[in-house]
């Protein structure tokens, strides 16, 4: 005997039966036991930031003579991999560990772009033209501070076939600190994450 059920209950069938096959867990950021992938992951992020701001501390840059904080901007981190990955996702966790160590403050009122990176400074002084607000509350002229020091960087991608059946994938990341006054290179830093795995695995 055929049991027929009506389109709407089977769909529903269908739905259930897959949502009771699912399986979500949270990521233990701290002891992640996840299998590596050949694509960049949070934890290659973190370590590429961790090694950067490591040196970069130790290299003895970031300390004034009169005990003051440097000014950093934050200037253009190029993705040259093969991925679309949000270069973000590293600078903020560089800049979080910098801004920790009260080494450097980081200006959002200027980037490399012809934009600032939060338009807010800028939009607030034209307040001084309104009547509507209290003026000695408004933001003054000469206020801004202006950036010492510019960091840049460079993601880049380097895959390699090792035989049939297996590949090799390199990942570089390489940051310049540069004394925005003199425009020279004050610190350089490079890190290198390598993988190897099944030449069927993808890196994008």
């Amino acid at each position: 005997m055929t049991l027929n059920f009506p389109k709407k209950m089977g769909l529903a069938l269908i739905i259930s039966t897959l949502m009771a096959c699912s399986h979500t867990e949270h990521i233990d950021v701290q002891n992640d036991k996840g299998e590596a992938v050949m694509g960049l992951d949070y934890r290659d992020f973190q370590t590429a930031a961790d090694e950067a701001v490591a040196s970069l501390i130790q290299s003895g840059r970031l300390n004034k003579a009169d005990g003051s904080r440097y000014i950093l901007a934050i200037s253009r981190i190029i993705n040259d991999t093969m991925q679309r990955i949000d270069t973000d996702q590293l600078i903020k966790k560089i800049r979080v560990a910098l801004l920790n160590s009260n080494k450097v403050l980081v200006t959002t009122a200027v980037s490399a772009t012809q934009t600032a990176e939060d338009n807010m400074a800028m939009q607030v002084r034209k307040l001084r033209a309104s009547d509507e607000f209290k003026q000695s509350t408004v933001a003054k002229k000469g206020q801004l501070i202006a950036p010492d020091l510019s960091l840049s960087g460079k993601i880049l991608q380097r895959n390699i076939k090792i035989d049939s059946d297996e590949q090799q994938v390199e990942y570089y990341f390489q940051l310049s600190l540069s004394d925005i006054n003199t425009g020279l290179a004050v610190w350089e830093g490079e890190t290198f994450i390598g993988k190897r795995g099944d030449d069927t695995s993808v890196s994008w």
